[in-house]
């Protein structure tokens, strides 16, 4: 479960900005605290703001810093997307930290990087302000030349196995623009599992969904976990999208791809064959289809939806749906997740292609649910979000540029308003800030456009 967020010198964010999801002393939606034996979170979270104001540059830090770690791989965007405005700022330290929850333990992630370098990197089991913090390991290098220092914790240096790993990952693998968390994933040795389980959070427990983001093997799951299944359905057909089934059908490849097309399925049989027990998939712009091997025969499966009215019912394609309904589809699988497990969700532009009312009763629902287990983290547009039956005041927070066009985030419970106050009033009138702001539009003066042509 994520704690807080930092970042300092990429995108917007000038100074060194904190993103949390700390509990203030509310005592409404209690139930929306999530109760650890070491510290309390809140299980959602509202980012708001006008557009250019750095809702979504925290969202891409944050996935940036995932990439990072999972991937292995230096994101260009850490060095050549610094803050603009500083003209210096490409010579400076980018920084991204994050705290979090992991199977009971805290641990606090750190990294620097200087022109693509990074010059420090920092793995502890926090002590969460109360008590000291664990040193898992620490990183150093300078960004002129190689200076590389590696030192891990005490259980590593002790061990005779693990005390070879910081002199093989200095002098044999680890390369400068990568991270030290990121070689963890495949260690053996006891002693490494904090450092595993730290690595398994970025990859396992947080997702970021991004306003094109489309999930994977949703045909699969569909048809393989029935609770799953049944939550899709009851899901369509709650908010009124026509939709009354979910299929998966199979189909043979031939007739998927037609006569015309018999060395397309060779091929996939060859690459079937070559991968046993392995789907393959495939993407359209709108549609996923999954090719397995059936009696040694190539099958195709899709998903298609029921649709009935007076007239009688219709089959449909995932194409032939709506931009909003094909957008709560590719949902299913994050509300599944943030209801049953205690993972993280951020999602940019939540409410894109799907109506206000119906964006609206699903976060509603997610809120007032006292079994939900996950937490959902968003940036929007949508006032009508903004309802105090839905969110506490620590939970609906704003992004808004200063004078020298850095990102600044602050929360609703800062201004210390009533419970019975309408925000979403005194939100669209500015007094709580993140809205853009406006000219005279009388001074805009467009006609003179159109008499120009």
């Amino acid at each position: 479960m994520l704690i807080r967020f930092l970042v300092k010198n990429l995108f917007s964010f000038r100074e060194l900005t904190e993103f949390n999801m700390l509990p203030g002393r509310f005592s409404r939606l209690s139930h929306h605290i999530i109760k650890n034996e070491k510290i309390e979170l809140l299980k959602l979270n509202a980012l708001y703001g006008a557009n250019g104001a750095g809702k979504s540059n925290l969202v891409s830090a944050f996935a940036l810093l995932k990439n990072l770690i999972v991937k292995g791989e230096m994101p260009v965007e850490l060095f050549s997307d610094t803050f603009k405005f500083d003209k210096d700022s490409s010579k400076k330290d980018v920084y991204l930290g994050v705290e979090f929850i992991k199977d009971n333990i805290p641990y606090y992630y750190g990294i620097t990087i200087n022109q693509g370098i990074i010059v420090e990197e920092e793995l502890q089991i926090s002590g969460l302000n109360n008590n000291e913090d664990k040193l898992l390991f620490s990183r150093t290098d300078s960004v002129d030349e190689k200076n590389m220092e590696i030192v891990f914790s005490k259980e590593v240096e002790e061990d005779p196995e693990a005390a070879l790993l910081p002199s093989f990952l200095k002098n044999e693998i680890l390369e400068r623009n990568k991270s030290v968390l990121f070689y963890m994933k495949n260690r053996q040795n006891k002693v490494f599992e904090p450092f595993k389980s730290a690595l398994e959070w970025f990859e396992k427990q947080l997702e970021i969904i991004s306003p094109h983001s489309r999930p994977g093997g949703l045909v699969l799951r569909l048809e393989k976990n029935e609770a799953f299944y049944q939550f899709a359905v009851d899901i369509m057909r709650t908010f009124n999208t026509g939709i009354r089934d979910i299929h998966v059908e199979t189909i043979p490849a031939e007739d998927f791809f037609g006569e015309n097309d018999k060395q397309e399925v060779e091929k996939l049989i060859a690459d079937l064959k070559a991968n046993i027990g392995k789907a393959k998939l495939m993407r359209s712009r709108y549609d996923e289809v999954v090719f397995v091997l059936q009696d040694n025969k190539p099958m195709v499966k899709k998903i298609t939806f029921s649709h009935s009215e007076d007239d009688g019912e219709a089959r449909f394609d995932f194409s032939d749906e709506s931009d909003g309904t094909r957008r709560l589809v590719e949902y299913l699988p994050a509300l599944f997740e943030v209801v049953n497990n205690c993972k993280t969700y951020f999602v940019d532009e939540i409410e894109r292609s799907i109506h206000p009312l119906l964006i609206k009763e699903l976060i509603k629902k997610f809120s007032h649910d006292k079994e939900t287990k996950g937490q959902l983290i968003f940036s929007t547009h949508e006032s009508n979000l903004l309802d105090q039956d839905i969110f506490r005041p620590d939970e609906i927070w704003f992004a808004e540029k200063n004078k020298k066009g850095s990102t600044e985030l602050y929360a609703l419970s800062d201004f210390k308003e009533h419970h019975t106050i309408d925000i979403r009033k005194g939100y669209l009138n500015g007094r709580y800030g993140g809205i853009p702001f406006l000219g005279n539009l009388k001074d805009l003066n467009w006609e003179k456009y159109a008499k120009a042509n």
